[in-house]
C-alpha cells in the first residue's frame, strides 16, 4: 500500500486514516471536543520516530497490518485494562471486550486500542472492531538476527520470544482512523491522549466519599437501618448501592421498582439524602418481557437475546429516547444519584457463556462484535447526558468500557478478586483515560479485610460491595479502627484528591498514576528502579514466614526481586514492573501491602519523601524498603508539598456548605500547592463558576516557614472557611 497520509489535528496530535473506517467508533460515539487551548499549552511535540518513514502499512490478504518501530530498550504500556502485566513489551494483545479475563491474552473489561512506549509518544486505533497488538511479539525476516536462533536444550539464553524491533497491529478489514500523540515524555503523550478526547472527569464531590452496597435483596427498611448504623459507628459513608433485587425482575431487568421491597421508592430515596446518603442502582442491558418499554423496543433490537431478554441497538435515537425517558421518570426526578452498568461486556467461558455472538445483527447496521466492543460505552453516554440534561453530575460503575472514555463519570470493576491484580489493574488504567476501583467484597481473615481495605481507600472510588455477603466495615471487629482511621483519612484529604480530579479535567493529568508516568523520562525511572537503598537488602526480615525466608536466604541479596518470578523462556517477567504502587495527585504515594506482608520496597521518584504516618525522612531516585505493620499502609508524601485538607466529616460537603480547610506543608524546603472548589454537584463549573487557588509556603529573612496564597482565579465563592496553616510537617497528625 502507499504510505499514510498523516495530518496535524492538534498541538502534538497526528491522524491518518487507514482503509475505509467504519462510522461507528469510539471518537465518533463520544463527540468530545478536543480541549485545544490546553494542548496548545502542552506545546508542539517533536516524536521521537519519522511518521513517513518508519510507520508502515501493509495488506496481506484480507488483513490490514499498520507497524510501529521499537527500540531495544523500548516499553510499552497500556492497551486498556490488563490484569497480567504492565509493560506489554514481548506479548501479544487481542483486544475483544471480555468479563473473564482470567488469561493473559489482552481481553479485559475495558480493551482500549491505545498504546504508548517510554520514548514518549502514544498511538490511538480509532474502532468498534477487534484489534490485536503484537508489542515486539513478532520478528520479521528481513529483521532476524542470526544470533538470536539459540540451542534451547543447551543455551540458558534461549527465550520463545526473541527480541523485535517493531510492534505490529492487525487493523479491522475496513481499516481505522489512527492517531499518534507527541509527549516529549510518556505522561504527556497520556495527558495529550485524554485532552483530545475531552479531557478527564471531575465527579460530583460526594463521588469521592465512600460507597457502600447493601446485600441484593434488602428492603428499604433494611436499606435505611445499614444506613444508620454507619452515623452510629462514625464511619463516613457518602452512597449506598442497591442491587439486582430493587427491580421488579431482574435478569433480564424492567428498570422498575420491585413493589414489596420498595413500596414508596421516592420517599426512601428522600429518606436517605436526609441522612445525606446518596442512591446508586444496579442494572444491565436486557431488557425483560415483563418491562413497560419491552414492546416498543423490540423492533429496536438485535438478533438474539440474553437472558430471555433484549439486547436494545442503542445507537439508535428512538431506542435511547426510550430508555432516557424510562431512566428519567422513574429514577433520576426522584433524586437517583447514578447508576452500577453491570453485564455489558460478555462471556463466552465454556461453562458461562451468555452474550450475544459477534454474528448477531442490529437494527442500525451493526454487527454483535462491534455492539459489544461498544456497549459499555454507549450506556455511559446515555446515562451521563441525562444527567447533565438535569444540570446534575453522576459517578456510577461500569464493567466494560472503550477509547475515549476518560470524560465518563464511571469507574471500572470486576467480578475477578485477586488483591494483586485489582492493584495492578488500577495502575494500568492511568495510561489510557480510566478509572479502576479494586472493590472489597470479602476477605478470609481481619488482615486481608484491612489490606484490602487499605489499598480501596486511595483509589477513584473507595468501595465496599456487600451484594453478596453481606460484609460491613465492622465484620472484624478487630479491623474497625483501623478501616475507620483510613476512611477519615480519605475525607481529610477529599480537598486534595478533589483537585486531582479537576487537573485530570482541565489538564490531561491522571489522578492516579503508575510510576512510569511518575518519572521525567525513561532513563530516570530506570535508574531509580535500579538504585538502592542503603537499607534495601538488609537481614532478612523477621516478620515474614520461616518458608519464606529460607528461600529468600538461599537465593540471596536479590531474593526480594526473584521470588515472585519465576523462567524467563516463555515470557514470564524477570525485572519487577513496580505495577503495585503509585501516585495519587503530583505529592502522594500508595505503596499497597498484601496480607501476609510486614514489610515491603518502594520506588521513591527524585527528591525527599517523608512517610505520611512515621515522618521516616527518605531520599528518592531509588528503592527504599519500609515496615509495614498490619495498621498501616505505607504512604509517602513529597518533600516541600503543600497539601489542601479539611475534617473528617460523616460525608462529603453538599453545594452552599463550608467547612474548614487546612494547608498542610512537609519538611523544610519551599514549595507550592493548589486547591481547586466549585458547587461539587452542577456542571456550572464550565461557565467559570469555580475557584483556583496557587498556595506557597517559603522561609522568610528571619528563617520561619510562611503560607500565603500566591494566586486566585475566583469565578465562584470557596467551600471553605477558617483557613488555617500547619507548617514543616513531617507526618500527618
Amino acid at each position: 500500500m502507499n504510505g499514510l497520509n498523516w495530518q496535524r489535528q492538534a498541538a502534538g496530535v497526528w491522524h491518518a486514516p487507514v482503509g475505509q473506517p467504519s462510522a461507528l467508533s469510539p471518537l465518533a460515539w463520544m463527540r468530545q471536543e478536543p480541549r485545544h487551548e490546553a494542548l496548545q499549552r502542552l506545546g508542539e511535540a517533536e516524536l521521537p520516530l519519522r511518521l513517513e518513514e518508519e510507520v508502515r502499512v501493509e495488506r496481506v490478504g484480507a488483513m490490514l497490518v499498520l507497524s510501529f518501530p521499537l527500540t531495544e530498550q523500548e516499553a510499552v504500556y497500556g492497551l486498556g485494562l490488563q490484569f497480567m502485566r504492565m509493560n506489554q513489551r514481548g506479548r501479544t494483545r487481542f483486544l475483544r471486550v471480555n468479563s473473564d479475563p482470567k488469561q493473559d491474552t489482552g481481553e479485559t473489561h475495558a480493551p482500549v486500542p491505545f498504546f504508548v512506549t517510554d520514548r514518549g509518544y502514544g498511538v490511538l486505533i480509532d474502532t468498534s472492531r477487534i484489534v490485536s497488538v503484537h508489542c515486539g511479539s513478532t520478528v520479521r525476516l528481513e529483521d532476524t538476527r542470526p544470533e538470536a536462533a539459540l540451542d534451547r536444550n543447551t543455551d540458558s539464553g534461549w527465550t520463545a520470544t526473541p527480541l523485535s524491533g517493531r510492534i505490529e497491529v492487525r487493523l479491522p478489514e475496513e481499516g481505522a482512523n489512527v492517531y499518534v500523540f507527541g509527549g516529549p515524555s510518556a505522561a504527556k503523550a497520556v495527558s495529550r491522549y485524554n485532552l483530545f478526547c475531552g479531557g478527564g472527569v471531575l465527579p460530583p464531590k460526594w463521588g469521592l466519599g465512600f460507597w457502600h452496597r447493601v446485600p441484593k435483596l434488602y428492603t428499604d427498611k433494611e436499606t435505611i437501618a445499614e444506613a444508620r448504623e454507619f452515623r452510629e459507628r462514625g464511619i463516613p459513608c457518602d452512597v449506598i448501592g442497591l442491587e439486582p433485587g430493587w427491580h421488579s425482575r431482574s435478569y433480564p431487568v424492567t428498570y422498575e421498582w420491585d413493589g414489596e421491597r420498595f413500596p414508596d421508592p421516592a420517599g426512601f430515596v428522600r429518606e436517605l439524602a436526609e441522612q445525606g446518603f446518596r442512591v446508586n442502582l444496579w442494572e444491565h442491558p436486557y431488557v425483560s418481557p415483563g418491562a413497560a418499554i419491552y414492546e416498543p423496543l423490540k423492533p429496536l433490537s438485535g438478533s438474539h437475546t440474553v437472558w430471555g431478554g433484549l439486547a436494545p441497538d442503542y445507537t439508535l435515537e428512538a431506542a435511547q429516547a426510550l430508555y432516557v425517558r424510562q431512566h428519567e421518570e422513574k429514577h433520576v426526578e426522584i433524586g437517583v444519584s447514578g447508576y452500577k452498568l453491570d453485564e455489558c461486556d460478555g462471556s463466552e467461558l465454556t461453562n458461562h457463556s451468555w452474550m450475544f455472538p459477534a454474528h448477531a445483527s442490529f437494527p442500525s447496521g451493526s454487527d454483535g462484535e462491534q455492539m459489544r466492543q461498544m456497549y459499555g460505552l454507549l450506556f455511559q453516554k446515555m446515562t451521563t447526558d441525562l444527567y447533565r440534561k438535569h444540570n446534575r453530575r453522576t459517578y456510577g460503575l461500569v464493567r466494560a468500557s472503550n477509547a475515549a472514555a476518560s470524560t465518563m463519570p464511571y469507574v471500572l470493576y470486576s467480578d475477578l478478586y485477586d488483591h494483586k491484580q485489582f492493584v495492578r489493574a488500577l495502575c494500568n488504567a492511568s495510561f489510557g483515560g480510566l478509572l479502576w476501583t479494586p472493590e472489597v467484597r470479602k476477605a478470609g481473615s481481619g488482615e486481608e479485610w484491612i489490606r484490602r481495605m487499605q489499598a480501596v481507600c486511595f483509589s477513584p472510588m473507595a468501595m465496599l460491595n456487600a451484594w453478596g455477603d453481606g460484609t460491613k466495615p465492622w465484620s472484624f471487629p478487630e479491623a474497625e479502627p483501623v478501616i475507620r482511621h483510613y476512611i477519615e483519612l480519605r475525607m481529610r484529604l477529599l480537598p486534595y484528591l478533589y483537585t486531582a480530579f479537576a487537573r485530570y479535567r482541565f489538564e490531561g493529568l491522571p489522578p492516579f498514576r503508575a510510576m512510569p508516568l511518575a518519572f521525567d523520562s525513561a532513563e530516570q525511572y530506570r535508574a531509580a528502579a535500579s538504585a538502592k537503598g542503603p537499607e534495601q537488602y538488609r537481614a532478612v526480615s523477621a516478620s515474614r514466614g520461616a518458608e519464606q525466608n529460607r528461600a529468600a536466604a538461599a537465593m540471596g541479596p536479590e531474593a526480594e526481586e526473584v521470588l515472585n518470578t519465576t523462567d524467563a523462556a516463555y515470557g514470564k517477567r524477570k525485572t519487577r514492573e513496580w505495577d503495585d504502587q503509585f501516585l495519587m495527585g503530583d505529592d502522594l504515594l500508595v505503596a499497597p501491602v498484601f496480607a501476609g506482608e510486614r514489610e515491603r520496597d518502594v520506588l521513591l521518584p527524585p527528591g525527599a519523601w517523608y512517610g505520611l504516618e512515621t515522618g521516616v525522612r527518605y531520599e528518592g531516585g531509588r528503592i527504599v524498603r519500609v515496615e509495614a505493620p498490619m495498621e498501616r499502609i505505607p504512604l509517602f508524601v513529597r518533600e516541600g508539598a503543600v497539601i489542601p485538607t479539611m475534617p473528617a466529616r460523616p460525608h462529603a460537603p453538599k453545594a452552599g456548605e463550608r467547612t474548614p480547610l487546612e494547608w498542610l506543608h512537609f519538611g523544610q524546603a519551599p514549595g507550592r500547592g493548589l486547591l481547586y472548589d466549585d458547587d461539587g454537584e452542577t456542571y456550572d463549573y464550565e461557565q467559570g463558576r469555580c475557584l483556583w487557588q496557587r498556595a506557597e509556603v517559603a522561609a522568610g529573612a528571619d528563617g520561619v516557614l510562611r503560607g500565603r496564597i500566591v494566586e486566585e482565579n475566583a469565578g465562584a465563592a470557596s467551600s471553605y472557611s477558617d483557613v488555617t496553616w500547619r507548617l514543616g510537617l513531617t507526618k500527618l497528625g
